[in-house]
């Protein structure tokens, strides 16, 4: 398994998915919201299954803040 982040934009319509994702969101409240990113991070994550890529994507998602 590789072990680095592939940061570099790899979406062909990356609008789309914005929308995708803003729309998954329309009429949820913040706690279903909440719910939902943490479902989707934990589909997201196990898709990846590589715990070196998944590291070094949290370390990059809290930088700065």
């Amino acid at each position: 398994m590789s072990t680095q982040l592939k940061s570099d934009p790899r979406l062909t319509r990356p609008d789309d998915i914005y929308q995708v994702l803003i729309d998954a969101h329309r009429d949820l409240s913040p706690e279903q919201s909440q719910a939902f990113n943490s479902r989707l991070v934990l589909l997201l994550t196990n898709h990846i299954g590589d715990e070196g890529v998944i590291a070094e994507a949290v370390e990059a998602a809290g930088k700065g803040l």
